[in-house]
Protein backbone atom coordinates (compact mmCIF):
# COMPACT_ATOMS: atom_id res chain seq x y z
CA UNK A 1 0.00 0.00 0.00
CA UNK A 2 2.83 2.28 0.87
CA UNK A 3 4.48 1.52 -2.47
CA UNK A 4 1.34 2.52 -4.36
CA UNK A 5 1.08 5.75 -2.36
CA UNK A 6 4.72 6.55 -3.12
CA UNK A 7 4.24 5.94 -6.83
CA UNK A 8 1.19 8.22 -6.90
CA UNK A 9 3.10 10.95 -5.04
CA UNK A 10 6.04 10.75 -7.42
CA UNK A 11 3.74 10.88 -10.45
CA UNK A 12 1.94 13.92 -9.01
CA UNK A 13 5.18 15.74 -8.39
CA UNK A 14 6.38 14.98 -11.92
CA UNK A 15 3.14 16.23 -13.46
CA UNK A 16 3.23 19.42 -11.35
CA UNK A 17 6.85 20.09 -12.35
CA UNK A 18 6.00 19.58 -16.00
CA UNK A 19 3.06 21.98 -15.73
CA UNK A 20 5.31 24.61 -14.12
CA UNK A 21 7.89 24.27 -16.87
CA UNK A 22 5.23 24.51 -19.57
CA UNK A 23 3.78 27.65 -17.95
CA UNK A 24 7.24 29.21 -17.63
CA UNK A 25 8.06 28.54 -21.27
CA UNK A 26 4.69 29.97 -22.35
CA UNK A 27 5.18 33.16 -20.33
CA UNK A 28 8.72 33.66 -21.65
CA UNK A 29 7.53 33.16 -25.23
CA UNK A 30 4.68 35.64 -24.68
CA UNK A 31 7.00 38.27 -23.20
CA UNK A 32 9.47 37.86 -26.05
CA UNK A 33 6.72 38.22 -28.65
CA UNK A 34 5.40 41.31 -26.85
CA UNK A 35 8.87 42.85 -26.78
CA UNK A 36 9.32 42.16 -30.48
CA UNK A 37 6.02 43.85 -31.31
CA UNK A 38 6.91 46.88 -29.20
CA UNK A 39 10.28 47.15 -30.93
CA UNK A 40 8.57 47.17 -34.30
CA UNK A 41 6.35 50.09 -33.24
CA UNK A 42 9.23 52.33 -32.13
CA UNK A 43 10.24 54.88 -34.80
CA UNK A 44 13.94 55.57 -34.93
CA UNK A 45 14.69 59.30 -34.86
CA UNK A 46 18.22 60.35 -35.90
CA UNK A 47 19.82 62.79 -33.46
CA UNK A 48 22.83 65.09 -33.40
CA UNK A 49 24.77 66.48 -30.41
CA UNK A 50 23.76 70.07 -29.66
CA UNK A 51 25.36 72.40 -27.12
CA UNK A 52 22.98 73.72 -24.45
CA UNK A 53 23.45 75.91 -21.37
CA UNK A 54 24.10 74.19 -18.06
CA UNK A 55 23.01 77.21 -16.02
CA UNK A 56 21.24 80.55 -16.43
CA UNK A 57 23.35 82.85 -18.62
CA UNK A 58 22.89 86.63 -18.52
CA UNK A 59 23.70 89.35 -21.01
CA UNK A 60 27.37 90.34 -21.08
CA UNK A 61 28.77 87.20 -19.37
CA UNK A 62 31.77 85.35 -20.78
CA UNK A 63 30.97 81.92 -22.16
CA UNK A 64 33.17 79.11 -20.84
CA UNK A 65 33.28 75.39 -21.53
CA UNK A 66 31.86 74.75 -18.05
CA UNK A 67 28.72 76.68 -19.03
CA UNK A 68 27.71 74.21 -21.77
CA UNK A 69 27.09 70.53 -22.38
CA UNK A 70 25.90 68.42 -25.29
CA UNK A 71 22.53 66.70 -25.55
CA UNK A 72 21.02 64.53 -28.28
CA UNK A 73 18.67 66.63 -30.38
CA UNK A 74 16.35 65.40 -33.16
CA UNK A 75 18.09 66.15 -36.42
CA UNK A 76 14.85 67.15 -38.14
CA UNK A 77 14.08 69.74 -35.42
CA UNK A 78 17.53 71.31 -35.18
CA UNK A 79 17.22 75.06 -34.37
CA UNK A 80 18.75 77.43 -36.90
CA UNK A 81 22.18 78.60 -35.76
CA UNK A 82 22.67 75.81 -33.19
CA UNK A 83 26.22 74.71 -32.37
CA UNK A 84 27.02 71.04 -33.02
CA UNK A 85 30.82 71.30 -32.96
CA UNK A 86 33.07 72.31 -30.06
CA UNK A 87 35.67 73.68 -32.49
CA UNK A 88 33.10 76.14 -33.86
CA UNK A 89 31.77 77.19 -30.46
CA UNK A 90 35.23 77.49 -28.91
CA UNK A 91 37.73 78.18 -31.72
CA UNK A 92 41.33 77.21 -31.08
CA UNK A 93 42.84 80.06 -33.12
CA UNK A 94 45.45 82.31 -31.57
CA UNK A 95 44.38 85.40 -29.69
CA UNK A 96 41.32 86.04 -27.59
CA UNK A 97 38.47 83.90 -28.95
CA UNK A 98 36.10 84.40 -26.04
CA UNK A 99 32.40 84.67 -26.80
CA UNK A 100 29.95 86.75 -24.76
CA UNK A 101 26.24 86.34 -24.09
CA UNK A 102 24.04 88.69 -26.11
CA UNK A 103 20.67 87.32 -24.94
CA UNK A 104 19.76 85.71 -21.64
CA UNK A 105 19.40 81.92 -21.69
CA UNK A 106 17.96 79.38 -19.26
CA UNK A 107 19.44 75.97 -18.31
CA UNK A 108 18.88 73.42 -21.08
CA UNK A 109 18.33 76.09 -23.74
CA UNK A 110 20.31 75.50 -26.97
CA UNK A 111 23.06 77.99 -27.77
CA UNK A 112 22.35 79.87 -31.01
CA UNK A 113 24.55 82.19 -33.05
CA UNK A 114 22.17 85.13 -32.57
CA UNK A 115 22.54 84.78 -28.80
CA UNK A 116 26.34 84.85 -28.75
CA UNK A 117 28.94 87.32 -29.91
CA UNK A 118 31.54 86.42 -32.49
CA UNK A 119 34.80 84.99 -31.12
CA UNK A 120 36.91 87.74 -29.62
CA UNK A 121 34.10 90.32 -29.59
CA UNK A 122 32.48 91.81 -26.54
CA UNK A 123 28.81 92.22 -25.78
CA UNK A 124 28.69 95.88 -26.82
CA UNK A 125 26.46 97.44 -29.42
CA UNK A 126 28.91 96.75 -32.23
CA UNK A 127 28.19 93.03 -31.89
CA UNK A 128 24.47 93.72 -32.37
CA UNK A 129 24.85 95.67 -35.62
CA UNK A 130 24.36 93.84 -38.88
CA UNK A 131 26.48 94.56 -41.94
CA UNK A 132 25.77 98.02 -43.33
CA UNK A 133 23.75 99.12 -40.30
CA UNK A 134 24.49 101.96 -37.89
CA UNK A 135 23.35 102.89 -34.39
CA UNK A 136 21.89 106.24 -33.35
CA UNK A 137 20.42 107.54 -30.09
CA UNK A 138 17.09 109.35 -29.70
CA UNK A 139 16.15 111.47 -26.70
CA UNK A 140 12.80 110.43 -25.22
CA UNK A 141 10.67 111.14 -22.17
CA UNK A 142 7.65 109.55 -20.53
CA UNK A 143 5.36 110.69 -23.37
CA UNK A 144 7.55 110.19 -26.43
CA UNK A 145 9.04 106.95 -25.04
CA UNK A 146 5.74 105.02 -24.74
CA UNK A 147 5.61 105.38 -20.93
CA UNK A 148 8.62 103.18 -20.26
CA UNK A 149 7.37 100.07 -22.08
CA UNK A 150 10.16 100.03 -24.64
CA UNK A 151 12.58 97.09 -24.58
CA UNK A 152 15.66 96.20 -26.63
CA UNK A 153 14.48 94.22 -29.64
CA UNK A 154 11.19 96.14 -29.98
CA UNK A 155 10.29 97.90 -33.22
CA UNK A 156 8.92 101.43 -33.34
CA UNK A 157 7.60 104.02 -35.77
CA UNK A 158 9.26 107.44 -35.49
CA UNK A 159 7.16 110.60 -35.88
CA UNK A 160 8.48 114.13 -36.38
CA UNK A 161 6.58 117.21 -35.28
CA UNK A 162 7.81 120.65 -36.35
CA UNK A 163 7.21 123.72 -38.50
CA UNK A 164 7.02 123.24 -42.24
CA UNK A 165 8.35 125.91 -44.58
CA UNK A 166 7.24 126.66 -48.11
CA UNK A 167 9.43 127.09 -51.19
CA UNK A 168 10.13 130.70 -50.24
CA UNK A 169 11.27 129.81 -46.73
CA UNK A 170 8.15 131.03 -44.96
CA UNK A 171 6.60 129.02 -42.14
CA UNK A 172 3.60 127.07 -43.32
CA UNK A 173 2.45 125.78 -39.92
CA UNK A 174 3.31 122.87 -37.63
CA UNK A 175 2.76 119.34 -38.87
CA UNK A 176 3.39 115.76 -37.70
CA UNK A 177 4.82 113.25 -40.15
CA UNK A 178 5.91 109.60 -40.00
CA UNK A 179 9.59 109.66 -40.96
CA UNK A 180 10.75 106.09 -40.18
CA UNK A 181 8.71 102.90 -39.98
CA UNK A 182 9.40 99.73 -37.96
CA UNK A 183 12.87 100.65 -36.73
CA UNK A 184 14.51 98.19 -34.31
CA UNK A 185 15.66 99.26 -30.85
CA UNK A 186 18.94 97.72 -29.72
CA UNK A 187 19.34 99.54 -26.40
CA UNK A 188 17.28 101.46 -23.86
CA UNK A 189 19.40 103.88 -21.84
CA UNK A 190 22.51 101.80 -21.03
CA UNK A 191 20.77 98.44 -21.30
CA UNK A 192 21.18 96.33 -24.43
CA UNK A 193 20.10 92.95 -23.03
CA UNK A 194 16.74 91.41 -23.95
CA UNK A 195 15.97 90.23 -20.42
CA UNK A 196 14.71 93.55 -19.04
CA UNK A 197 11.56 92.97 -16.95
CA UNK A 198 11.03 96.18 -14.97
CA UNK A 199 9.29 99.22 -16.43
CA UNK A 200 11.65 102.20 -16.51
CA UNK A 201 11.28 105.68 -17.94
CA UNK A 202 14.08 105.91 -20.48
CA UNK A 203 15.90 109.11 -21.35
CA UNK A 204 17.46 107.78 -24.55
CA UNK A 205 16.88 104.83 -26.84
CA UNK A 206 19.30 103.53 -29.46
CA UNK A 207 18.03 102.37 -32.84
CA UNK A 208 19.72 100.50 -35.66
CA UNK A 209 19.25 101.64 -39.24
CA UNK A 210 20.99 102.59 -42.45
CA UNK A 211 23.10 105.73 -42.90
CA UNK A 212 20.08 107.45 -44.44
CA UNK A 213 17.95 106.53 -41.43
CA UNK A 214 20.54 107.99 -39.08
CA UNK A 215 20.68 111.20 -41.12
CA UNK A 216 16.88 111.53 -41.01
CA UNK A 217 16.86 111.06 -37.24
CA UNK A 218 19.62 113.56 -36.58
CA UNK A 219 17.98 116.21 -38.76
CA UNK A 220 14.61 115.47 -37.18
CA UNK A 221 15.98 116.00 -33.68
CA UNK A 222 17.61 119.26 -34.74
CA UNK A 223 14.53 120.74 -36.40
CA UNK A 224 11.62 119.42 -34.34
CA UNK A 225 10.39 116.89 -31.80
CA UNK A 226 10.52 113.11 -32.19
CA UNK A 227 8.06 110.66 -30.68
CA UNK A 228 7.89 106.87 -30.87
CA UNK A 229 4.99 104.52 -31.49
CA UNK A 230 5.43 100.86 -30.49
CA UNK A 231 4.89 98.32 -33.29
CA UNK A 232 3.18 95.06 -32.33
CA UNK A 233 5.05 91.75 -32.41
CA UNK A 234 4.68 90.12 -35.82
CA UNK A 235 3.27 93.27 -37.43
CA UNK A 236 4.70 93.54 -40.94
CA UNK A 237 2.66 96.50 -42.18
CA UNK A 238 4.55 99.54 -43.45
CA UNK A 239 3.39 103.00 -42.43
CA UNK A 240 2.64 105.61 -45.09
CA UNK A 241 4.00 109.16 -45.06
CA UNK A 242 1.08 111.45 -44.43
CA UNK A 243 1.13 114.90 -42.86
CA UNK A 244 -1.16 115.74 -39.97
CA UNK A 245 -1.64 119.46 -39.37
CA UNK A 246 -4.13 121.47 -37.34
CA UNK A 247 -6.66 121.69 -40.16
CA UNK A 248 -6.69 117.93 -40.62
CA UNK A 249 -6.69 117.37 -36.86
CA UNK A 250 -9.90 119.41 -36.52
CA UNK A 251 -11.43 118.01 -39.70
CA UNK A 252 -11.33 121.38 -41.46
CA UNK A 253 -9.54 120.09 -44.54
CA UNK A 254 -12.31 117.62 -45.39
CA UNK A 255 -14.92 120.30 -44.72
CA UNK A 256 -13.19 122.75 -47.07
CA UNK A 257 -12.99 120.14 -49.81
CA UNK A 258 -16.69 119.40 -49.42
CA UNK A 259 -17.56 123.09 -49.51
CA UNK A 260 -15.38 123.62 -52.58
CA UNK A 261 -17.13 120.78 -54.36
CA UNK A 262 -20.50 122.29 -53.51
CA UNK A 263 -19.40 125.69 -54.82
CA UNK A 264 -18.16 124.20 -58.05
CA UNK A 265 -21.49 122.51 -58.70
CA UNK A 266 -23.62 124.75 -60.94
CA UNK A 267 -27.02 123.78 -62.29
CA UNK A 268 -28.61 125.52 -65.28
CA UNK A 269 -31.52 125.27 -67.63
CA UNK A 270 -31.49 126.16 -71.29
CA UNK A 271 -34.03 128.53 -72.78
CA UNK A 272 -34.30 129.13 -76.50
CA UNK A 273 -34.94 132.68 -77.61
CA UNK A 274 -35.38 132.53 -81.31
CA UNK A 275 -32.14 131.23 -82.73
CA UNK A 276 -30.25 131.91 -79.47
CA UNK A 277 -29.93 129.41 -76.58
CA UNK A 278 -29.54 131.00 -73.14
CA UNK A 279 -28.39 129.06 -70.03
CA UNK A 280 -30.08 130.23 -66.83
CA UNK A 281 -28.55 129.16 -63.45
CA UNK A 282 -30.97 127.47 -61.07
CA UNK A 283 -30.76 125.78 -57.66
CA UNK A 284 -29.40 122.23 -57.89
CA UNK A 285 -31.75 119.48 -56.79
CA UNK A 286 -30.38 116.13 -55.61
Amino acid sequence: MRAVFGLVLIAGIALAGGAVMMAKNYIEAYQQALADERAKGVNYVPTVPVFVATKALKYGERLTEEDVKTVSWPETALPEGAFVSADVLFPKATGDQTRHILRAMEPGEPLLKVKLSEPGQGAGLTSLLKTGMRAAAIKVDVASGVSGFLRPGDRVDVYWTGNMVDAEGRRAGEVTRLILSSIELIAVDQTAGHDVSATTIARTVTITGTRDDVGILQHGQATGRLSLSLVGAGDTTVGTIEDVDQRRLLGLAALEVEQAQEKERVCTIRNRRGAEVVEVPIACRD
